[in-house]
């Protein structure tokens, strides 16, 4: 193990019946392993997994944090036994003074997973199963709040898959029981699936104050990306989508779905993100319309897990940096068999079926004849989704990536300064990457990524477009590249596209017509 376990266990330890054998996932507060029975007993798998929560080595204050988590789990599991809430089998404490790391940590003995919705995501972007998997997530929500309990965390990370392809909710630290209309939670959640009524909601002395109505909104995110690949308001980082949510609850910016989503479902998110609580489905007719939709009871549609996440493979350290969230539902973060966080591979590469599905991402709005590079594109429909004006199109972004580089990725222009497939000047480029958690005082080095490059060419035009003065001559998406090219106020003070770049915007313009579908020219 290369990184600190939160309670570190070696293997072999053995608690109750159980012992402890390989590391599943760490977080902050708690560590998994997997554990093996060591004692013949008629109600207990031979296999489990056990959640270590400390809870003698910390201040008083985060002693009092992690009991509350611990008691929110353990009530939860004690009291409710779904088929599709991961199940608890026993709960244990460690009495062992000679380990004072280890001692009077509470154990949680629960079912053992394959892996992750997450996980998959990261491995298979819109699987196959993805309609059958929501139909089973809907029918955990449905069982949990008909039993008057709010998961108050769903999320891709807390739905575990089982060996036989099937989902379970885990993971219910922030679960809370209905107290006539609402629960408390703490406050914490992933604001990505956090409706807007409680971005900003006020924190009172027992906690938050939510009700069921968030487990839908969360839902119809996870819905979507699970069908698209993509969440369903703009901003390439949870900050920008989180304002994005704002504004659009406040009636200030409309809720545009991805043309990918699927037309059964399109009504179905829709009626989750409704912008007020009490405009949302609640989760009986939600889960009767999901099995409409999904049409459940074919197993052919289920996963195939063992070749998916069970043939764990060293990845390249690089590739391991960039899918380090996906995780587990135990609560924690998983790690892979040498210590690095990954989303799991079965090396077999990309399929036919996935490879053309990624060529028409976005067909709607970026044809896909005209040679924009399939590796690309998801990319650059991703990054102009990501920006409420509507001139800032894929159609855009595609015709200034042809213009700036003709798609390399690899320019260097040391000369000019210009790198990369945007041809950024790293000084200028280190300001629109600041939502990628960048500091503006991080000045990139080339080579720029695509990755990198592409979303803060759509954060820049998105900039563009909102201060460029309103009636100058010609269209607006050529004098947004001509922004991007000089400054936005030479285009203004120049009253359109300056002299010099012409030749450039005629080059854009004529991009912008081969690449936008017929009827969006």
């Amino acid at each position: 193990m290369t990184e600190p376990y939160a309670v570190p266990v070696p293997k072999g330890y053995r608690v109750g019946v159980w012992e402890v054998r390989e590391p599943i996932a760490t977080g902050a507060f708690g560590s998994v392993y997997t554990a093996r029975r060591t004692e013949r007993s008629p109600d207990l798998p031979d296999s489990a997994a056990l959640k270590f929560l400390p809870t003698g080595t910390n201040t008083p204050r985060q002693l009092s944090h992690l009991r509350e988590l611990v008691e929110r789990e353990v009530t939860l599991y004690r009291r409710l036994e779904r088929p599709r809430l991961l199940r608890m089998y026993d709960t244990l404490v460690v009495d062992d003074p000679g380990r004072p790391v280890l001692d009077g940590a509470t154990v949680l003995v629960l079912e053992k997973a394959e892996g992750s919705l997450s996980v998959l995501l990261s491995a298979a972007p819109r699987p196959d199963a993805g309609p059958a998997l929501l139909a089973q997530i809907c029918e955990g929500l449905a069982q949990l709040h008909a039993a008057g309990w709010v998961h108050g965390d769903l999320k891709p990370a807390n739905v575990l898959l089982m060996a036989d392809g099937s989902a379970r909710l885990g993971d219910f630290n922030m679960a809370a029981e209905l107290e006539g209309t609402h629960a408390y939670t703490p406050a914490f959640s992933t604001p990505d699936y956090t409706p807007p009524e409680l971005l900003w909601a006020e924190i009172g002395d027992r906690g938050r104050r939510i009700r069921p109505s968030a487990d839908v909104w969360a839902f119809g995110v996870l819905a979507h990306l699970v069908l698209t690949g993509a969440f369903p308001l703009p901003g390439a980082t949870a900050t920008a989508r989180r304002d994005a949510a704002t504004s659009y609850a406040r009636g200030t910016d409309e809720l545009r779905l991805s043309p990918e989503l699927p037309d059964a479902w399109r009504e179905i998110v829709r009626d989750c993100l409704a912008r007020t609580h009490a405009d949302r489905i609640t989760t009986e007719p939600l889960l009767r319309r999901v099995e409409a939709a999904a049409g459940t009871g074919d197993p052919s549609r289920l996963p195939r897990l063992p070749r998916l996440l069970r043939r764990r493979r060293r990845l390249p350290a690089a590739v391991a940096g960039v899918v380090a969230a996906a995780a587990l539902a135990y609560g924690v973060s998983v790690l892979t068999d040498d210590g690095s966080t990954h989303a799991g591979s079965d090396g077999s590469g990309v399929s036919a079926a996935r490879a053309a599905a990624q060529a028409r991402y976005g067909a709607s709005e970026l044809r896909t004849d005209q040679g924009v590079p399939v590796q690309y594109r998801r990319l650059i429909v991703d990054s102009a989704h990501a920006c409420s004006e509507p001139d800032v199109t894929p159609a855009l972004i595609a015709a200034m990536l042809k213009s700036e580089s003709d798609f390399d990725p690899n320019l260097s222009d040391p000369g000019k300064q210009e790198f990369g497939i945007a041809r950024w000047t790293p000084a200028i480029l280190r300001w629109w990457m600041r939502d990628d958690g960048v500091p503006a005082s991080a000045t990139p080095t080339p080579p720029l990524s695509p990755s990198v490059s592409v979303p803060a060419m759509g954060r820049y035009l998105c900039y563009i477009d909102n201060h460029l003065k309103s009636g100058l001559p010609g269209d607006k998406r050529v004098l947004v590249s001509a922004g991007y090219r000089t400054s936005v106020e030479k285009v203004n003070d120049t009253g359109g596209v300056p002299p010099k770049y012409r030749d450039y915007c005629a080059r854009v313009a004529h991009y912008l017509k081969e690449y936008a579908p017929s009827g969006k020219k």
